[in-house]
């Protein structure tokens, strides 16, 4: 009788606690290919942190034979056998080894092709190798190797000024070997420096003189270039165009079948769709067809100093308050309580003039540090119409949405990251927004459709530029003239494109991926069955992928083994605007 009523019990329990397991693991069943991902990320952490020289045949020898285990891995696999989810999973993970693979062979092509501006790179492979193991080194032999090494620096660099100069990549990749040897010296030295006094007492010296030696030589590989039209425009930036073949070699990899060609004149359509929007909103302020007249009354709606954090407070909650009305997406409690606000250094401002979000929004505003120009120019490019496109892009239900259901929902997919997700899903939300009425009056739409048309650009400029077809002073005068940009922020944003820590398809990544998930909500919400919730929750609970498989997500059809991509996404804005 007494177990009978503790099963009751138990089972009572179970009723009240089912809604809420329900709730946390419905949505992330485990994948039988999840652990391999994340064993595979795991080991490639641990091998980075170990084989600290990656210039040597040994390291290319070792990392060889790993990618092809991991390949011969997943050939033994049954693929027929997945599921929907797993077959997304199968497919990405294939593709990120075999692409892993492939730009190490290219990196190994690369690093023999400058093997005679690092001659002396085997007196520093053998003193890495003792080290690694912990080698009690003699310091008078230390002290000789590294002398020795001082002046193979020397004949090196004397034997190239004697041959013909290096060309751009040449010396790039000449650059990042001298620099991982460098790297590595200094490890290795400093790793008995101070505690045997040996080789402190005998090569404290020789060490400094051939670090020193090897420092001036990076700096003479840089100059040591033929590539003349790698030269400042006039603009202080100077990138590393990559080419058409490369251009496409990467959008095959996010899994989009467009050319580079055919990117530009999708966005130059949206950029010419917003011009006609721009002048109706110009007309309803009174400024007639005469647009710029009308952004320049936009930019001065800038609030005081010091009040900037407030009105972006108000913003992030009114864009919530709006989706939360409408029934649009799951926003979670915690969700809306933990986002936060930073301002942003002057420093970071030069290359990010603009919001950066996540868990945290930085705000850009002025210092009392920076000129009167500096300040005026980023209030007016910070003014409230323009942020209200922005904030919500920054915070809910862009990038920091986006990372709370990341962590929470397929965190194995982290490894897959694509901007054209995450920049693609917050930039989505601009274009729907839009679509629902979110900017009510004139000054509101203009702020919208001014980034909206900056996002075009970015398409135009950036593929322009790694095509060859376009400076970085083009960029900038175009970011100018085109759409309307105050001149520093302008620059802040093309140095950002060319020179910051972002790949070569970043900035179009906004509005591609934002144009992806926009037909994506054509499909299965305004042409299908889904409703806005389900569709948008559904995404955001199946991690960062490219926008093609969440399609797969969303039509439960596992790919092809040997996926590629064939989606023609592109609906233009006009067509959109007349269905609302």
């Amino acid at each position: 009788m007494k177990a009978f009523a503790n099963r009751c019990s138990l089972l009572f329990f179970l009723a009240l606690l089912i809604p809420f397991l329900v709730e946390a693991q419905t949505p992330d069943y485990p994948s039988r290919i999840s652990p391999l991902i994340n064993q595979y990320r795991a080991d490639i952490g641990s091998l980075d942190r170990t084989y600290k020289l990656e210039i040597t045949d040994a390291y290319y020898d070792k990392m060889e034979t790993f990618y092809q285990d991991w390949l011969t891995k997943l050939s033994k696999i049954t693929y027929a056998e997945l599921n929907t989810a797993e077959g997304i999973d199968f497919v990405l993970l294939q593709r990120d080894i075999k692409r892993d693979l492939d730009e190490l062979r290219a990196d190994r092509q690369a690093t023999n092709d400058v093997r005679n501006t690092i001659t002396f790179a085997s007196i520093i492979s053998s003193f890495e190798q003792k080290r690694r193991v912990g080698t009690d080194i003699e310091g008078q032999a230390l002290a000789k190797d590294l002398n020795n090494l001082s002046n193979k620096i020397k004949e090196n660099e004397q034997q190239l000024k004697e041959a013909d100069r290096l060309t751009y990549h040449q010396s790039r990749k000449a650059v990042d070997a001298a620099e991982n040897l460098r790297e590595v010296l200094q490890d290795s030295y400093e790793f008995y420096d101070g505690y045997d006094p040996d080789v402190t007492w005998w090569a404290e010296k020789p060490y400094k003189k051939a670090d020193s030696l090897l420092g001036n030589y990076i700096s003479f590989l840089e100059e040591w270039r033929k590539d003349q039209s790698k030269k400042d425009d006039g603009s202080g930036i100077i990138g590393n165009p990559i080419g058409r073949d490369e251009i496409i070699k990467r959008l095959e990899y996010e899994m989009i079948d467009y050319t580079p060609q055919e990117l530009i004149k999708l966005a130059n359509k949206e950029f010419e769709w917003c011009q006609n929007e721009m002048i109706k909103a110009s007309r309803d302020l009174g400024y007639g067809d005469d647009w710029r007249a009308a952004l320049e009354h936009v930019k001065e709606t800038y609030v005081p100093a010091g009040k900037q954090p407030e009105a972006i407070y108000d913003l992030a909650t009114g864009a919530t308050q709006f989706l939360e009305e409408r029934d649009l997406l799951t926003i979670p409690e915690l969700a809306k309580n933990t986002w936060r606000m930073n301002m942003m250094s002057p420093q970071r401002q030069l290359v990010s003039p603009f919001f950066l979000g996540g868990e945290v929004i930085l705000i850009s505003y002025p210092t009392n540090t920076m000129e009167h120009d500096a300040k005026m120019m980023s209030m007016r490019g910070n003014n409230p119409n323009f942020s209200k496109a922005t904030v919500h892009h920054e915070l809910i239900a862009g990038h920091h949405l986006q990372g709370f259901m990341n962590s929470r929902y397929k965190s194995h997919r982290y490894m897959f990251y694509t901007p054209f997700w995450v920049e693609g899903w917050a930039l989505y939300w601009e274009l729907r927004l839009w679509d629902m009425g979110f900017p009510e009056t004139p000054e509101e739409r203009i702020g919208m459709l001014f980034w909206r048309m900056h996002r075009s650009a970015r398409i135009t400029f950036s593929l322009s530029y790694h095509l060859g077809e376009m400076s970085p002073q083009e960029s900038i005068d175009l970011l100018v003239n085109k759409v309307g940009h105050e001149y520093a922020n302008a620059e802040a944003e093309v140095r950002r494109s060319f020179t910051g820590n972002y790949g070569p398809l970043y900035q179009i990544a906004y509005l591609v991926g934002g144009l992806q998930f926009r037909a994506l909500h054509h499909e299965f919400v305004t042409n299908g069955s889904m409703t806005e919730k389900q569709f948008h929750d559904t995404v955001l609970q199946n991690g960062t992928i490219p926008v093609d498989m969440v399609r797969h997500v969303l039509m439960d059809q596992k790919p092809e083994k040997e996926y590629q991509s064939n989606w023609d996404f592109y609906i233009s804005s006009e067509e959109i605007s007349r269905k609302y």
